[in-house]
Order: structure tokens, then C-alpha cells, then sequence
């Protein structure tokens, strides 16, 4: 009998040991999965903000539709400019004081030729044609893109806004601790619900992720 309460006794301690090291381990794994993963949806997110804010400087507006703003960069061109400054005579000013001493001074935007929107953000590749797929293994989804018009300080804006859950790119995780993912409020992570840039609700193009994200080894 001694012996069988030993055996019990330590199976007892060493399944104690593994809910203990696993309580402690499961979070860490789930901060490097989760850390790896919005690595991939923010590099989708920044090209999808570079499209973007190429369509808003070439048609004045945002676009909130996938298709049409593939299409767009298939086909829209930059111009390339050069701004000059200059003097010219300043004809009414010169003819109301009776003198010739008056110049103004005016800018003058010469073309000097056109590039690809395709090739000046994205070097020539196609990735922009997969931009809109949440780039998870395993994960169906695309992102959710709207734009709209704002009012601000008696102007109207464009804006637009591109998102996903994060119940999407942690869908195989475990739910406690995604649900606390969606509840974040700090410096260093990536507030809310979703991982978004632009908004709809304000003249902003940023993203909600913190600067980690940013440097050139997340690029």
C-alpha cells in the first residue's frame, strides 16, 4: 500500500508540475505566435495604406473597394514634376503706381514625365493583387476596407479605413487568452480589437500598432 500512495502521490506532483509549466508556458507561446502573425497582417496593412494614399494624391479621394483599387494601381501613373520659382513683372501693381519696379513672385510645375503606380510602391511585383487576403496559414478571410467623408474645421475629408479581428488571425489559439488580446490597452501593443489602419471617424492614416512593428526588420 505504501508504495502504491508513493506512485499515486508522485503522478499527483507531476501532473501539478505540467498544469503548472503549461499555465505559465501557454501565454509565451501565444505572445511569439501572435507576435509572428501581426508581423505578416501588418506588412499586408502598409501596402494597403501605400494604395491608398497613391489614390487619394491621383483622384482626390480614398477608395473602400478592393477590386477598384487593384484596378487603380494597375493603371494609374505619378507624375513626375519639378517646381520652379520665378519673377515676373507685376503688371497692374507696375501701372497703378506709374513705375516698372514690380515683380511677383510665382511657382511654376513642370511635368517632366510619368511613372507606374505599380512599379513606384512596389518595385514591380504583384503583391498588391493579394494585398486584401489575411496572409495567415490556414485563415480564409480578407480585410475589411470602407472609405467615407468627414466633416472637420468646415471641410470635407476622405477617409478610409482597413481592419481585421483579431479572433481571425488567432482563430486556432486559445480563446481566453485571444479575448484578453482584444482587451489591450498599452504602449507597446496593439490596442483593441482589431489591427487597423486609417479610420473612418477621423482625418488619420496611421495604424494601431506600436513602433516595434515599424523597424526595417518588420518591413
Amino acid at each position: 500500500m505504501k508504495s502504491v500512495i508513493q506512485i499515486v502521490l508522485w503522478l499527483v506532483i507531476v501532473a501539478l508540475g505540467y498544469m503548472l509549466y503549461s499555465s505559465i508556458n501557454a501565454p509565451v507561446k501565444f505572445n511569439e505566435v501572435k507576435i509572428a502573425r501581426y508581423k505578416k497582417v501588418i506588412k499586408n496593412l502598409k501596402d494597403i495604406k501605400a494604395a491608398e494614399q497613391a489614390h487619394q494624391e491621383i483622384t482626390g479621394g480614398f477608395s473602400g473597394n478592393f477590386d477598384s483599387l487593384v484596378r487603380f494601381i494597375d493603371t494609374a501613373q505619378f507624375a513626375i514634376v519639378e517646381r520652379r520659382d520665378t519673377s515676373v513683372v507685376d503688371v497692374e501693381k507696375n501701372k497703378a503706381f506709374g513705375v516698372t519696379g514690380y515683380y511677383s513672385e510665382e511657382i511654376i510645375i513642370d511635368t517632366l514625365g510619368y511613372v507606374a503606380v505599380r512599379d513606384s510602391l512596389f518595385g514591380g511585383t504583384d503583391r498588391y493583387k493579394t494585398m486584401m487576403k489575411v496572409p495567415i496559414e490556414g485563415v480564409d478571410a480578407d480585410f475589411e476596407l470602407k472609405s467615407g467623408m468627414i466633416e472637420k474645421g468646415g471641410s470635407m475629408y476622405s477617409v478610409f479605413e482597413a481592419k481585421v479581428d483579431k479572433r481571425v488571425i488567432l482563430t486556432d489559439q486559445d480563446q481566453d487568452l485571444v479575448n484578453q488580446e482584444r482587451q489591450t490597452v498599452s504602449v507597446d501593443g496593439v490596442n483593441g480589437p482589431s489591427i487597423k489602419v486609417g479610420a473612418l471617424n477621423d482625418v488619420d492614416t496611421s495604424g494601431n500598432w506600436p513602433k516595434l512593428y515599424d523597424t526595417p526588420e518588420e518591413q
